[in-house]
């Protein structure tokens, strides 16, 4: 062995994977000098059909339309160069993933020249591109679509919480800009904002803990109760406590919409009435419409968690109870021992799901009371959730840049709270509980 040279560098009997990664800075050159001719020439061939096909796309509109977000009216577009700009990104992310696969390539078979060895022949290619590529193939048109469907708009709201799109800077009378942290400052800065948002984020924390956990008590209860053994009649019980699910829930909130009204609702002039409460502004005192609408997603809610409790109480082994039984534990024991622990197990990833549903359930809020009654000195309604008032932002006031500034900060806290809450549940960690 010769002193200070590596020991791999003494296999190698040439240079050959030095040069072709070189002349892999134009993809397919070091294909072609690895003598892999028809694999460059399809390399060279796909690098040029994307250079001719995007080059004035990312000159003219992409990457400058992203910096500039466009300099004179009318021919400028702020929000199509916007996403001009995420696509020109997205495509230059993808080509970097191809250039990276093209050097890699052309490295590994260089190596294996400057080590004596055989290249593989194009059906070896061939096979190993089957064998070991198979599920890239069918995953990427999927991946692609997931890209541009989902990944897209989330970058294009978080690009535009840093710009002033508002009804003021809206094409074709002006252009938008780049702001910074602007919003974010304007919303926690500015009384009026601060005060609304964080009452708006309060009720909303309100209703997901209050609605969600409500739902879910009565689904457990109701479940436990149908499930007991001396119970007759348990296929007519279940259909009935399902049927609210079959019913579509647009429908079921805009009948309740229709009970809870004021002058001629059915829970005012019949149920309050015969037990001699007076008639409650359900629609437009703001803590009478709140306690309406967990009411509300407590009925639409409960049947699903009931399904799926019923179904994890016909799974647990009898004996478990026969042995407390003889061990004297009473009904509460069985239940917070064994019962509950249980369905807690089985389901409690679901349940978290539920919570953040309910912290985005827009139908309701909006369908019941269009987020009202409104309230003096806010800029939202008094049952307004934070997805309800950032709808009314985009639909109503044409604040978007202020509205995806509140959709960053929603996102943040929902995804946060669900990764943390999953990492925690048991389901996750353990495997063979049940």
């Amino acid at each position: 062995m010769r002193k200070g040279i590596p020991l791999m560098e003494q296999v190698y009997k040439s240079n050959h994977r030095k040069i072709a990664t070189f002349l892999s800075v134009i993809p397919g050159l070091g294909q072609l000098y690895n003598r892999q001719i028809l694999k460059g020439v399809a390399f060279l061939t796909m690098t040029i059909a994307f250079l001719v096909s995007f080059w004035d796309f990312f000159a003219e509109k992409g990457l400058w339309g992203l910096v500039t977000l466009g300099t004179q009216v009318p021919r400028d577009n702020s929000i199509f160069l916007l996403v001009y700009g995420i696509i020109s990104i997205l495509l230059l992310f993808f080509a970097a993933i191809f250039v990276f696969i093209v050097f890699r390539d052309a490295y590994k078979n260089g190596e294996r020249r400057d080590m004596g060895q055989r290249l593989n022949t194009i059906r070896e290619q061939y096979r190993n591109l089957i064998d070991n590529g198979f599920p890239y193939l069918i995953l990427s048109p999927g991946f692609f679509l997931l890209v541009f469907v989902v990944i897209l708009p989330i970058i294009f709201v978080f690009l535009l919480a840093f710009t002033n799109y508002d009804l003021y800077h809206q094409w074709p009378a002006k252009l938008m800009d780049w702001v910074g942290t602007a919003n974010f400052t304007e919303l926690f800065g500015t009384e009026l904002w601060r005060s609304t948002f964080l009452n708006v984020f309060a009720w909303t924390l309100v209703w997901t803990f209050g609605a969600t956990t409500c739902q879910i008590a009565l689904g457990v209860f109701l479940a436990v109760l149908v499930n007991q053994k001396d119970l007759k009649g348990k296929a007519i019980i279940r259909t009935i406590f399902i049927l609210p699910w079959a019913v579509p829930a647009f429908v079921s909130i805009l009948i309740f919409s229709g009970m809870f009204n004021e002058t001629f609702g059915a829970i005012n002039t019949v149920i309050l009435d015969a037990v001699g409460i007076p008639p409650v502004d359900w629609l437009t005192n703001a803590n009478a419409t709140r306690l309406a609408l967990i009411f509300i997603q407590t009925w639409l809610g409960f049947p699903f968690i009931f399904v799926m409790v019923t179904g994890v109480l016909q799974s647990i082994p009898e004996e478990l109870y026969e042995a407390a039984t003889v061990d004297g534990a009473s009904a509460l024991q069985k239940f917070r021992n064994i019962t509950f622990p249980l369905i807690m197990f089985s389901i409690a990833p679901i349940l978290i799901t539920q919570y953040t549903f309910n912290f985005n359930n827009f139908n309701v809020i909006f369908l019941f009371n269009g987020g009202g009654p409104s309230v003096s000195g806010q800029k939202a309604g008094g049952t307004d959730i934070l997805i309800s008032w950032i709808y009314k932002l985009t639909m109503t006031s044409q604040e978007y840049a202020i509205a995806a500034a509140i959709t960053l900060i929603m996102s943040a806290m929902v995804i946060t709270v669900a990764v943390w809450q999953f990492r925690r549940t048991k389901s996750f960690q353990e495997e063979d509980m049940m």
